[in-house]
């Protein structure tokens, strides 16, 4: 029996690329030092930083970055709340020279 891994980031296979690396890096390091600090006030689930480990791991550093930035920026006062799961495709209007279409997956 494989041992159980708990761990609030998404555990999915993931090219294990450099951008994603440093990306997922980069949150993991966040939600390590500064998130105890500001609190758990998301009103989203999965909470923006666990949004942002999944996009980048999935969609690589520069969709999966826009994706997380869009998120943070949806969660403050007057924006969205609820159960907002990562796509598992992208859809064919997302294309790398427009990142602003990355609000709404």
């Amino acid at each position: 029996m494989a041992p159980t891994v708990r761990s609030r980031n998404w555990q999915g296979p993931w090219p294990k690329t450099p951008g994603r690396v440093v990306g997922t890096a980069l949150v993991r390091s966040y939600q390590l030092t500064l998130s105890g600090f500001i609190g758990n006030s998301c009103r989203h689930f999965p909470t923006c930083s666990e949004y942002a480990y999944e996009a980048i791991a999935r969609h690589g550093l520069w969709a999966g970055g826009w994706m997380g930035l869009f998120r943070v920026a949806r969660c403050g006062p007057g924006g969205t709340h609820g159960v907002d799961p990562v796509p598992d495709h992208l859809a064919d209007r997302l294309k790398w020279w427009t990142p602003w279409r990355y609000w709404r997956p």
